[in-house]
């Protein structure tokens, strides 16, 4: 057990448990938001809620696209481009289809139980068949446009990721140790920054792939550099030893935009006269920068203060995918009937959060973990197999235990 923990990157496993907890907390806290709608709504919002529901989007998908490059890197090592494509069908696209008809209906059934539909949920169910897209119709991928996208991806990098991994690459490879000097390393976020800072405007995030003409683009760079620092550790040695500037850096700019937000104020009232497009630009790119900033902060402390493996993550780390995959759902449901009761809103979501994220670990380990066709349908690798021993049963029972 501890041999196999040590060929992991620790800090990358306690950052994806940090970023699928954020997740949870974000999606625990939409009933409440204001001016921002969801499946279900408590018909009070809280202020406290809202802010901290925003900067937690501030780097939660950012970070988990980021994760998902770097996690990218581990396997191509290990698998040829034929095998990695295989590998990312299994883990991606099979949840996905799962997902649309299993994990996903029932939470458009609450939503329209919250909107008046009287029918049952198996009334409900066959109108997800008809393949009319959500809102108008019953079938979505909802929260699992993550996984969709994710996919997508990897099958568009395959041929790079598996050109990094030969000879031809080593130059490549090395000259990405010019962004690690200094602060250099936010030059590769010039071209995602601008990229956001120009098509944000023109287009909002859709999350259905096809006609998300911002946002497709936006979180493929994530991912992509994502890999290249783990393809070049000295980009990951740099978020490291800059990590103080990161973190401040973060701070800062999360400070003025709460300033804006929370003044409502304008482009033309921060800088009166200032009307050019470039300097609106420039205004619009405080939202993507500071997610990078987060990035290389979170990254940062991270690598230098939680680089060590814990023998809890052989448990965790396989559950943090179908726990991502449960979680919106159990929130829904649960929340359909909380937000009809007159407790508060802090009770309420404390509850709701501590609740669904109980409940999301009992599904996974009943009902997941111990059956491959379960385990199969929310991305896990199948169980393996264990040979029968003529020589004593007493292994074998040793064993099957310990699996």
């Amino acid at each position: 057990m501890d041999n196999k923990l040590s060929t992991r990157v620790a800090y990358l496993d306690w950052l994806r448990c940090f970023a699928i907890i954020g997740v949870l907390l974000f999606h625990a806290a939409r009933p409440y938001q204001e001016n921002d709608p969801w499946h279900i709504n408590f018909h009070e919002y809280s202020p406290v809620l809202t802010e901290w529901s925003y900067w937690l989007s501030r780097f939660r998908m950012p970070l988990l696209f980021f994760i998902s490059g770097a996690v990218a890197w581990h396997i191509v090592k290990k698998y040829c481009a034929k095998q990695f494509v295989l590998l990312r069908f299994q883990r991606l696209f099979i949840p996905v289809v799962a997902g649309i008809f299993i994990i996903v209906p029932p939470q458009i059934y609450m939503e329209r139980l919250a909107n008046g539909y009287q029918g049952n949920f198996w009334d409900f169910y066959p109108k997800t068949f008809d393949f009319k897209p959500y809102p108008q119709g019953n079938t979505s991928w909802h929260h699992l446009w993550f996984i969709v996208y994710l996919f997508v991806y990897d099958l568009v990098l395959a041929p790079f990721f598996a050109w990094a991994r030969t000879k031809k690459a080593a130059g490549f490879i090395r000259s990405l140790a010019f962004f690690a000097k200094g602060k250099r390393i936010y030059l590769l976020c010039i071209l995602p920054v601008a990229w956001y800072a120009y098509m944000v405007p023109r287009y909002d995030m859709t999350g259905d792939l096809v006609h998300d003409y911002c946002f497709v683009l936006y979180w493929f760079f994530f991912v992509l550099i994502g890999f290249l620092c783990m393809l070049q550790p000295l980009l990951l040695n740099s978020m490291a030893r800059n990590r103080r500037f990161h973190l401040s850096a973060s701070l800062l700019l999360m400070g003025f935009i709460c300033y804006i937000r929370w003044n409502d104020l304008e482009f033309e009232q921060l800088f009166p006269g200032a009307h050019a497009p470039s300097w609106t630009y420039l205004y619009i790119a405080r939202i993507p920068l500071v997610a990078w900033c987060w990035i290389f902060a979170l990254v940062g402390y991270a690598k230098t203060y939680l680089n060590k493996p814990a023998k809890a993550f052989s448990y965790i780390n396989p559950a943090l995918y179908p726990f991502y995959i449960l979680h919106q759902t159990v929130i829904v449901i649960i929340a359909y009937y909380l937000v009809q009761t007159e407790e508060s809103i802090a009770l309420q979501y404390i509850f709701l959060a501590v609740t669904s994220g109980v409940i999301c670990l009992l599904i996974y380990h009943l009902f997941i973990q111990p059956y491959n066709v379960t385990r199969v349908l929310f991305g896990m690798k199948p169980m393996p197999r264990i040979k029968k021993s003529k020589q004593s049963p007493v292994p074998k029972i040793v064993e099957t235990a310990i699996v």
